[in-house]
């Protein structure tokens, strides 16, 4: 994830945590926990305030998050003071932990379309085979600048290119409208993706 974009969430944690805390997610994890062994181990990647995170605590999973904001870290950790939760990039996250299914809510968004492919095969090394793998974009086909932040927009041809060359594959794909207040004119592309039996 670009500094610049690190930056912008340290500097705006507490507007970020105002738009996103109570946005009703219920839907969306509806479809991912529908396909997750109940008890399970999820990794949220790139997890922001931690409350994906704490919901799927709330429902008997065991979570692990991270996130390269500072002050993302130390608002999940607040949320979850006893989850494993380390502040490390897409690129440089390790564990020796295998999870059942990996969550990246709107935070791959970040990642340079050209490395994304190299970062989803990274975090796939931390997923089981057959592990569940959702990630969100806004809906696009463009890279570009927003007020202090960098975005890497798909739809569903350029979500597929990313992911030919990774042990995962699309299992599903939608498209709905932003779930925030006033936002609902902004489409997002959703994907389920599963890493391969056969992977390592």
């Amino acid at each position: 994830m670009p500094n610049q974009t690190i930056r912008y969430y340290n500097d705006n944690a507490e507007q970020f945590l105002d738009d996103t805390l109570n946005v009703d997610m219920s839907v969306v994890y509806n479809q991912f926990l529908a396909m997750v062994p109940a008890g399970s181990r999820i990794l949220d990647a790139g997890c922001g305030s931690g409350r994906d995170a704490l919901a799927f605590s709330d429902q008997g999973f065991k979570v692990a998050a991270f996130d390269a904001s500072e002050k993302m870290v130390e608002q999940a950790q607040k949320l979850l003071p006893n989850a494993d939760i380390k502040r490390a990039t897409f690129s440089d996250y390790s564990s020796d932990e295998t999870f059942d299914a990996i969550w990246a809510c709107a935070s791959l968004l970040h990642v340079p379309e050209d490395e994304l492919p190299g970062v989803l095969s990274h975090l796939s090394n931390f997923l089981a085979p057959e592990g569940v793998f959702y990630c969100s974009f806004k809906y696009g086909d463009e890279e570009r600048h927003n007020q202090g932040r960098d975005f890497t927009d798909l739809n569903e041809e350029r979500l597929h290119q990313a992911v030919q060359d990774t042990p995962l594959h699309v299992d599903a794909l939608w498209v709905d409208a932003d779930a925030r207040p006033g936002r609902g004119d902004e489409q997002w592309l959703n994907a389920i993706l599963k890493k391969s039996a056969d992977a390592k």
